[in-house]
């Protein structure tokens, strides 16, 4: 094993109160740190490290630059101490698993090339929303899909089941360039869910609170009236189940019930 590690953590969503003790931990053993992370927490977690490097400088404007390009610029930046012998940790904001590239390729590589490198898990936009809108995936199942992901492709969507679509903000940008969306790109969205749903069901835009002195957004509207809606990097798209579930008559008997069985 070469000298040098990489821990890779999650600053969690809201300011300073999703941070833990182990995370707190691994900031303070290192000798390099590395952050991506909104404006205001940036701003915090650099009153305790003054030396952090901030890794939002490497994206470009809106437009102006492909963020494919930036995510690798990104994972460079975090190697770079590695592979110079230092215990590196980078913080991310939210999970630094859960839609973020570049902790998943800089611990793949690091591993590749024969140092230690680990992933420490955090609170996520899921969790919060979980709690938040009171909603429990195990209750219906869950389909989890990023927006675009879901639009340009034949993905299989369950309308008995809770469906969440992530990033609808920069829906339907092909380019990798793009910080917003616009309107035409988001009925593109609702004309493909009104295969599953009628026009007025409803459907909820859900932003975690990132301040610990602000409100989550819940906004519910028709799904016919999303493309009028106003969209963050951040929002997400959630559709409450519309179906009741359908017995299997054939599994219920290989199990010797019948549907009376169920709860």
């Amino acid at each position: 094993m070469l000298r040098g590690k990489l821990v890779i953590t999650g600053f969690g969503i809201q300011l300073g109160r999703h941070l833990t003790r182990r995370v707190e931990s691994e900031l303070d053993k290192a000798d390099v740190v590395l952050a991506m992370m909104d404006d205001f927490s940036l701003t915090w977690l650099k009153g305790k490290y003054p030396a952090l490097i901030d890794l939002s400088l490497l994206y470009g404007k809106d437009g102006e630059k492909d963020r494919r390009q930036t995510y690798r610029e990104m994972e460079l930046a975090i190697l770079e101490p590695l592979r110079a012998g230092k215990n590196v940790c980078a913080i991310f904001y939210g999970h630094p698993g859960v839609f973020a590239d570049v902790p998943h390729a800089a611990i793949k590589q690091a591993r590749e090339e024969g140092y230690e490198a680990i992933m420490e898990p955090a609170i996520s936009a899921d969790a919060c929303l979980y709690a938040d809108l009171g909603l429990d995936p195990g209750m219906s199942g869950l389909q989890s899909y990023e927006a675009t992901q879901f639009l340009v492709y034949q993905r299989p969507l369950d309308p008995s089941a809770l469906v969440v679509l992530w990033q609808i903000g920069v829906v339907g940008d092909l380019t990798c360039t793009q910080f917003h969306t616009y309107s035409d790109r988001v009925q593109a969205l609702v004309t493909k869910l009104l295969r599953w749903y009628e026009p007025e069901h409803e459907v909820i835009l859900y932003e975690a609170a990132v301040l610990p002195i602000e409100g989550h957004r819940e906004e519910r509207l028709p799904l016919s009236e999303l493309p009028n809606a106003s969209f963050k990097t951040i929002t997400t798209l959630v559709i409450p189940p519309k179906l009741e579930w359908l017995a299997d008559h054939e599994a219920l008997a290989s199990l010797g019930v019948t549907e009376d069985a169920l709860l």
